[in-house]
């Protein structure tokens, strides 16, 4: 699924067919709801994400055909990042998770709580 006509986050889900997928979207929906307080969950360009309430996205995440994709879409907060983002499977500014035991939840927690920390420019 590159991309989703679906009109809210549970009807993109249950869209997933590959189970260790669904669980690990599942489990970056979770961290998105617990460090995004305030944040209004929405779909946009055809994946779930994450914005300030009137604001562009700042976080997305999506299934692709070879890969999860976790995007945190504010240049400064990847700037911020960018020693642990090395050696990361990255393009056009999203993480890339192609083996879902490989998922490193600890470094999208710690992107999410950057950009909850305080407000920026989503790209």
């Amino acid at each position: 699924m590159v991309s989703s006509s679906s009109a809210a986050v549970d009807a993109y889900l249950e869209e997933v067919a590959d189970p260790d997928r669904l669980t690990a979207l599942v489990r970056i929906r979770e961290l998105c709801r617990l460090e995004l307080t305030g944040y209004e969950e929405v779909m946009a360009y055809g994946m779930p994400a994450y914005r300030r309430p009137g604001a562009e996205p700042e976080i997305a995440f999506a299934v692709q055909k070879q890969y999860v994709s976790f995007c945190p879409m504010r240049p400064d907060v990847r700037e911020a990042f960018d020693t642990r983002l090395t050696g990361q499977d990255m393009g056009e500014g999203c993480l890339r998770f192609r083996r879902m035991e490989r998922i490193d939840f600890g470094l999208v927690r710690d992107l999410l709580r950057a950009t909850a920390a305080a407000p920026g420019t989503a790209c």
